[in-house]
C-alpha cells in the first residue's frame, strides 16, 4: 500500500464531484437508489473518515504541545482499523476481508455500530463529542447497502477522499462537497423538498443580518443545517484571535429539527463545516415533545438572530395550536409565533414566508400573528421573490423574505422586489440578481428606486384606526339600546305581557344585533386590511394592450382566417 503522501490528488472540483458520483453510482446500484436513500448512509461513513483524519491531527497538535488530548474513537472503532484498505480488518496479508469488516460493524455488543450508539445512553460515561458521534448514527441500525463487497467498495472511495487527497488550493474543502449531496437531496423527484433552501437565499438573508462574533444563532427548523453553516461561514471571518473561533465552534449555533433521518444529517454537515458543538434539539419545536435534547440542555432561553426557512403548506393538529396564543393548523403563522417567542429587544430575524400569510386578512390567527409581529418588532424589509425560487424544491409557492427586529413597533416597511425575475431549475434566483438591482447599495438607506419603495405603516395604522371609530361609536350606541330593550324584554315577560308585544320586541333586538354585527365587521374589515403586506410595487410596467375595440375586433377576425386557412391545408392531406 502506497504512503498517504503518494495518493494522487484530487486537483480540480471536477475530479472530487466525480469521485463522489463514483461513490453514488455503488450505492445507487446496492440498494440506495434516490438521494434520500444514499445521503444518509454516506453522511456517517464521511463523517467517521473525516473524524479520523481530525483526531489523528489533534493527537499530534496536543503531543506538539506536551497536551493531553483523549481522543473520541479509540481502537478498534477508528476509521484506520476497520475501514481502510490497509486496516487489520481488511488487509489480505492479515487475513483481512471484505465480509470481516462488514461483520464487525454490524455485530451486536461490541460491533462499531452498536457500540457508537451506545454513546447517547445517559448511562453510558461519555464525552461531548462521542455523544454528537451517537446522534449522528442515531437512525442508522445496519447498513443500507446490500452486500459486503459493495459496502466495502463504498469505504475505498471514502478513504480516497480522506488525509490530503483533495486539494483545497484550487477546490472547495469537503464540507462543500458534501453540500452538492445536500443539493440532491431538495431535488424534485428526491423526496427532499422539504430538508432544502436555495444556498444563495440562504447566503443573502446571512448578509443582510450581519450575525457579530458573540452573539447567539437559531434556527427552530434547521433541515440540514444549511444557515447555521452559512453563519459560521460569515462570522468566521470576522474571527481576529483563537477565542473569536472557539466561541464560534462552542457557543454560537442552536437549532431544532424534527425528522429522524434530517437531525443526523444536519449534525454531521455542521460537525464537517467545523462548529464542533452544534446544539442541536431533536423534536417537534411546535408542541415542544422531545426526542434527544442532550446537546441543547446549556440553550439560551432567547437569541440573538434567527434564521429560518418553515414548512409551506404544512398543517398542525390541535396537540401543537395549544402551544400558541393564536391557534392555527398553519405550520408556518405558529412558527412565526414561536420565533417571536424566542427573540429579545434588540433580536434580529430573517424568514422566508409563503406571501399567503403575509396579505392574508380575513383569518384570525394570521391577522393576530401580523399584528403582534408589527407591534413587537421593527419590520424593516421585505423582498418580494419570483415564484420559481422554490421550484426545484417541488415548491412552487410565492414567498418572500421578511426581516425585523424585536423591541419598538414598526412605523415603515422597506419593500424590494424581484418578483418579475424569470427563474428555473436551470437559471435558479442569485446574488447577482439583487445586485443587478441595486439591492445591497440601496438597503442602508432605505433608498428608493424603480424595484423599491416604502410604506408608512404607522400612519396606515393611524388612517384606520381613524376611520374605524365612528364606526364603533356608532356600534357602541347601538348596543346600547340593545341592552335596553332586552331589559324590557325580560319586564314584559315577566309581567306576562301579550304574545304580540313580545313578538314585536324580539323583532327589534334581532335587527339591532344585526345591525351591531355587521358594524362590528365593517370596523373589523377596516383595521384588519392594514395587516395586508403583500410588495404590490407602485413603480411597476404592466403590459396593456392600448387597442380600440374596432382593432381588437379586425385582430380576430385575421386570426380566423388564418385558422380557416390552417384546416383548409389540413383537409387537402387526409
Amino acid at each position: 500500500m502506497p504512503p498517504r503522501s503518494a495518493k494522487k490528488r484530487l486537483s480540480t472540483q471536477q475530479s472530487v464531484n466525480a469521485a463522489v458520483k463514483s461513490i453514488c453510482d455503488i450505492m445507487r446500484r446496492s440498494n440506495c437508489k434516490g438521494a434520500t436513500k444514499y445521503v444518509p448512509e454516506l453522511t456517517w461513513v464521511l463523517f467517521l473518515r473525516i473524524l479520523d483524519d481530525l483526531e489523528q491531527r489533534e493527537t499530534e497538535e496536543a503531543e506538539a504541545l506536551g497536551r493531553p488530548f483523549t481522543p473520541a474513537l479509540a481502537a478498534p472503532y477508528r476509521w484506520r482499523d476497520w475501514a481502510a484498505p490497509d486496516s487489520p480488518l481488511r488487509h489480505k496479508d492479515n487475513g483481512g476481508t471484505a465480509e470481516k469488516a462488514w461483520a464487525f460493524v454490524h455485530r451486536p455488543g461490541d460491533g462499531l455500530l452498536a457500540t457508537l450508539r451506545s454513546y447517547a445512553d445517559p448511562k453510558v460515561e461519555a464525552t461531548q463529542r462521542q455523544r454528537l458521534i451517537a446522534q449522528i448514527l442515531s437512525d442508522t441500525t445496519r447498513s443500507r447497502l446490500d452486500s459486503a463487497k459493495n459496502f466495502c467498495d463504498v469505504l475505498d472511495k471514502v478513504h480516497a477522499l480522506g488525509g490530503d487527497a483533495v486539494d483545497t488550493t484550487h477546490v472547495f474543502p469537503l464540507s462543500q462537497v458534501y453540500e452538492g449531496l445536500l443539493l440532491k437531496m431538495g431535488e424534485k423527484g428526491n423526496d427532499g423538498g422539504q430538508f432544502f433552501t436555495p444556498r444563495e437565499i440562504i447566503r443573502l438573508m446571512v448578509r443582510v443580518l450581519d450575525p457579530q462574533i458573540g452573539k447567539t444563532v437559531y434556527d427552530p427548523g434547521c433541515g440540514t443545517g444549511g444557515f447555521l453553516a452559512e453563519a459560521y461561514a460569515w462570522m468566521v471571518q470576522k474571527a481576529k484571535k483563537p477565542q473569536d473561533r472557539e466561541t464560534l465552534k462552542h457557543r454560537t449555533f442552536y437549532g431544532r429539527e424534527t425528522d429522524d433521518m434530517t437531525f443526523p444529517i444536519a449534525l454531521a454537515n455542521l460537525l464537517l463545516h467545523e462548529i464542533d458543538e452544534p446544539h442541536l434539539w431533536h423534536g417537534n419545536t411546535l408542541t415542544g415533545e422531545a426526542r434527544y435534547e442532550g446537546l441543547f440542555a446549556e440553550a439560551p432561553k432567547f437569541f440573538d438572530y434567527v434564521l429560518m426557512n418553515p414548512p409551506f403548506g404544512g398543517k398542525e393538529n390541535k396537540a401543537a395550536q395549544t402551544h400558541f396564543d393564536f391557534p392555527t393548523s398553519s405550520t408556518q403563522c405558529l412558527f412565526l409565533q414561536h420565533v417571536l417567542g424566542q427573540m429579545k429587544k434588540g433580536s434580529s430575524c430573517g424568514i422566508v414566508l409563503d406571501e399567503g400569510l403575509l396579505f392574508r386578512k380575513n383569518d384570525s390567527a394570521f391577522v393576530k400573528t401580523k399584528e403582534k409581529l408589527l407591534g413587537e418588532c421593527d419590520v424593516w424589509c421585505i423582498v418580494s421573490l419570483p415564484a420559481g425560487v422554490f421550484l426545484s424544491a417541488g415548491a412552487g409557492v410565492k414567498t418572500d423574505l421578511v426581516f425585523f427586529t424585536k423591541g419598538k413597533p414598526t412605523e415603515r416597511i422597506w419593500y424590494f422586489d424581484l418578483s418579475d425575475v424569470k427563474v428555473g431549475r436551470k437559471s435558479p434566483l442569485t446574488l447577482k440578481h439583487f445586485e443587478e438591482r441595486g439591492f445591497f447599495d440601496l438597503l442602508p438607506q432605505r433608498a428608493e428606486s424603480d424595484w423599491s419603495w416604502s410604506v408608512d405603516f404607522a400612519a396606515r395604522r393611524d388612517a384606520a384606526l381613524a376611520a374605524r371609530e365612528p364606526i364603533d361609536e356608532q356600534a357602541a350606541e347601538l348596543r346600547e339600546q340593545l341592552e335596553a330593550q332586552e331589559s324590557e324584554l325580560k319586564e314584559k315577560k315577566k309581567a306576562a305581557a301579550p304574545e304580540a308585544k313580545i313578538e314585536e320586541l324580539e323583532k327589534v333586538l334581532a335587527e339591532l344585533a344585526k345591525q351591531v354585527r355587521e358594524l362590528d365587521a365593517k370596523g373589523q374589515d377596516i383595521e384588519w386590511a392594514i395587516y395586508d403586506l403583500k410588495a404590490v410595487n407602485p413603480r411597476a410596467k404592466r403590459d396593456e394592450d392600448t387597442r380600440t375595440p374596432a382593432e381588437l375586433l379586425a385582430s380576430i377576425a385575421a386570426k380566423g382566417l388564418e385558422a380557416d386557412g390552417a384546416l383548409a391545408e389540413l383537409g387537402k392531406l387526409l
